[in-house]
C-alpha cells in the first residue's frame, strides 16, 4: 500500500480511484469490513481504491480539551489500513488552515484533481469543509458537477457473538470507534479485542523507571509518556509484548523467536509506594535476561484481572504479584499467539 502525506507525492497518473474519507481510528471491525469491500470491488472494475484520513483527528485541533483519546497511533492505523486491501491512503496533516477550505475546494483539489476519484463512499453523516458545512447533499451536488458518483455506506452492526454490555438490544449497537472507547476506560480489553477484531495495543519506546521491578524480582518494560494507543483503565491486565524494533531502529525480524512475549501488564500509578505518575509497565514471564531499553514495542492486551490495588506490605505486594503471574499464565495458555508457546510454571 502507497502511503502519501501531502497531494504533491500522489503520482500524476493515479487513477482512476474509488475514494473513501474518514478517521479510521481503531480500525474496528465495522471500518475493516467497509474498506475490505470498497477495494474489492474497485479492483473488480479496474479502479484504484485509496482513503482519505487526518492527522491528529480534527477533534484535536478543534476542541483540544475534550477530544477523544486516540486508539490508534498513526503507524499502527496505517499498519491496519493496509491489511484491507487499500491500493493507497493519503494521510492529511489536519490543520485550521486546511480545515478554511470550502467544501467545493476540499473535494476538488484533493477528490478531483489529486485522486481522480471515479467514485466517493462515505457514509450519510459524512461532514466536510469550512465549518463542515459539506454534508452528504453537497457531495452528491459536487459529484454530479465533477462527474463522480457518491455511493452511501449504512451503519454497520456488531454480529450476534458480540454484546456490548450497555445497550437493551446489543445486536443493533453499531461497530464504532466510542464503543471500543467505552469498553477501554472500563477495563474491558476482551470486549473491545472483539469489536476491534484483535487485541487492543499500546505502543512506544521502551525507558528506564524506577527499577523496582527488577529489585523485587518482577523486571518491567516501561512504555515512554508519548506511547500512542487509548491507556484503558487501571490495573493488572495479561497480554503479550510485541517488539517492533531494535533500539538501533531495525526492525526485529519476523523470525526472532523472542519477538513476541508473554506479559503480565500493569498499568496505574503503583499507589503501594505512593507512585503519582501512571505507568504502562509490562514484565516478560520468566525472563529476567532481555535488554528492551530504547526499543520499540507495542503492548498488546488480552484480559484485565484485576484493579489496581494499593498492599499494606512489600510481601504482600510479591505474594499477589505471583498470583497474578500464574493467572496470566492461564489465560495466555487459551489465547497463544500464533507460534508463541506460554511456558509451564517451575
Amino acid at each position: 500500500m502507497q502511503v502519501w502525506t501531502e497531494l504533491g507525492e500522489v503520482p500524476a497518473d493515479f487513477g482512476p480511484s474509488v475514494v473513501t474519507i474518514g478517521n479510521f481510528d481503531g480500525v474496528h471491525r465495522g471500518h475493516a469490513g467497509v474498506l475490505q469491500r470498497l477495494a474489492s470491488d474497485a479492483h473488480a472494475a479496474g479502479l484504484r481504491s485509496v482513503a482519505v484520513t487526518f492527522t491528529p483527528h480534527p477533534a484535536q485541533v478543534h476542541r483540544p480539551q475534550t477530544a477523544p483519546p486516540r486508539l490508534t497511533g498513526d503507524a499502527d492505523r496505517l499498519e491496519l489500513l493496509g491489511e484491507t486491501g487499500l491500493d493507497a491512503v493519503l494521510l492529511i496533516t489536519y490543520t485550521l488552515d486546511f480545515a478554511r477550505q470550502s467544501p467545493e475546494e476540499f473535494v476538488r483539489r484533493y477528490l478531483v484533481e489529486g485522486l481522480h476519484a471515479r467514485t466517493v463512499v462515505v457514509g450519510r453523516d459524512v461532514r466536510f469543509g469550512r465549518d463542515n458545512g459539506g454534508d452528504l447533499a453537497a457531495m452528491t451536488r459536487l459529484g454530479q458537477g465533477y462527474g463522480f458518483d457518491v455511493e452511501v455506506v449504512e451503519d454497520v452492526t456488531a454480529d450476534p457473538s458480540v454484546g456490548d454490555g450497555h445497550s437493551a438490544d446489543p445486536l443493533r449497537r453499531r461497530w464504532s470507534s466510542t464503543w471500543v472507547r467505552e469498553l477501554l476506560a472500563e477495563g474491558d480489553v476482551r470486549q473491545a479485542a472483539r469489536v476491534l477484531g484483535r487485541p487492543h495495543r499500546i505502543r512506544g519506546l521502551v525507558v528506564h523507571g524506577d527499577a523496582r521491578g527488577r529489585e523485587l524480582g518482577f523486571p518491567t518494560a516501561n512504555l515512554a509518556s508519548d506511547a500512542t494507543g487509548m491507556v484503558p483503565a487501571d490495573g493488572v491486565y495479561a497480554g503479550w509484548l510485541r517488539r517492533l524494533a531494535h533500539a538501533d531502529g531495525t526492525p526485529v525480524s519476523p523470525d526472532d523467536p523472542d519477538r513476541v512475549l508473554p506479559a503480565a501488564v500493569s498499568i496505574g500509578t503503583n499507589p503501594t509506594f505512593d507512585g503519582v505518575v501512571r505507568r504502562v509497565e509490562a514484565y516478560v514471564l520468566d525472563r529476567t535476561d532481555l535488554d528492551l531499553y530504547g526499543e520499540e514495542v507495542a503492548v498488546e492486551l488480552v484480559e484485565r484481572l484485576r484493579p489496581t490495588l494499593r498492599f499494606a506490605s512489600v510481601d504482600e505486594l510479591l505474594e499477589r504479584m505471583g498470583q497474578d503471574v500464574a493467572r496470566v499464565r492461564e489465560v495466555l495458555a487459551g489465547a497463544a499467539d500464533p507460534g508463541v508457546r506460554v511456558l509451564p510454571g517451575s
